[in-house]
């Protein structure tokens, strides 16, 4: 009777974990709703907020890519809703993430294959010389844009982005076991009700050394990374990320358009000293601000700084559209 109860025990803690996570998700998905709208790329329906002045014409055009573990509402929240009083700003929930959706499989992880999905995305949205900003793990899509979609990309911003390939950066373990059976059953019953357990230390961390606004998991929508197929979305460009940034890392060279580099100096979660500094050195006239004593999220921990500099690299992108429009 004991070896019966030894041998159930596992598969009743699969059983109540992936009830859990049905039911958690359920609740999440009736709590934080689309706050945009969709359009299709490549059988992909895209979520996107399209927002600006309201009674003068917006100064130009600025994308917002978010993080990992995040969405289109925090970007608007972090930044987009203060550009928006004076550009078309465009946020959007990167394939998989928030609203969107992914197709299955690591190769639509990789930041080519979403820097692609973005561009179809700004492309029948009538996008042209946006300035993108990508936050964290987007900081691996911009280049992308830069290098092979300058049809709509007009400069980019890297903020506290991942761009550089890092020693030991190859997990070959983990790569296989996040596109296995066993990552995809770990996903759907116990992965979600850990995670809420180190929710509160992963916000402490991602912030630190500032203090996390308060109220930003819920402002944010935050949770919505938190059902199964989101996380799982999430681990999978973590398990490309590397090798992602090893491939276009080779490129950094040949970008051409106006770039801008900001971090914290106490960063902890991206390597300010490799990613930030690494990268500008690598594009031709790129400008890097080091923002002392701050650490992932400088857009609130001074977001004027932040606004600041991103406007000004708009205002220099936009000029010369508007002197072609003149001599027209």
């Amino acid at each position: 009777m004991t070896l019966l109860l030894v041998l159930a025990a596992p598969f009743a803690l699969l059983i109540l974990g992936a009830a859990f996570t049905y039911l958690y998700a359920w609740s999440i998905e009736r709590r934080f709703p689309p706050t945009g709208r969709f359009i299709e790329v490549e059988g992909c329906r895209i979520h996107y907020r399209d927002e600006g002045p309201k009674e003068t014409p917006p100064r130009g055009t600025i994308v917002i890519l978010h993080g990992a573990s995040s969405n289109l509402v925090e970007s608007m929240l972090g930044m987009g809703a203060a550009l928006a009083r004076r550009y078309r700003v465009i946020a959007i929930d990167r394939p998989g993430h928030g609203w969107s959706e992914r197709k299955p499989g690591l190769a639509e992880a990789d930041p080519a294959r979403q820097a692609a999905l973005m561009a179809g995305a700004l492309r029948q949205l009538a996008v042209s010389n946006a300035v993108i900003v990508g936050h964290s793990w987007s900081g691996s899509i911009v280049p992308r844009l830069a290098l092979d979609h300058a049809d709509v990309t007009g400069a980019i911003v890297v903020l506290s982005g991942i761009t550089t390939p890092w020693p030991g950066g190859t997990i070959g373990w983990y790569r296989r076991l996040i596109d296995s059976w066993a990552g995809w059953l770990w996903f759907r019953t116990l992965a979600v009700p850990i995670l809420l357990v180190l929710r509160p230390w992963m916000k402490k961390k991602t912030f630190w050394p500032q203090r996390p606004p308060k109220g930003i998991v819920t402002k944010g929508f935050i949770p919505l990374a938190f059902r199964p197929r989101a996380y799982e979305v999430n681990m999978q460009d973590f398990a490309v990320m590397y090798d992602g940034v090893l491939k276009q890392s080779g490129r950094y060279k040949d970008i051409r358009l106006p770039t801008l580099v900001i971090a914290g100096d106490a960063d902890e979660i991206v390597w300010t000293d490799l990613h930030s500094r690494c990268f500008a050195r690598e594009v031709p006239d790129a400008e890097l601000i080091l923002m002392p004593g701050i650490g992932h999220m400088p857009q609130y921990a001074d977001q004027e700084t932040v606004l600041s500099a991103i406007e000004i690299l708009a205002a220099r992108v936009v000029a010369p559209a508007r002197e072609d429009v003149d001599h027209a």
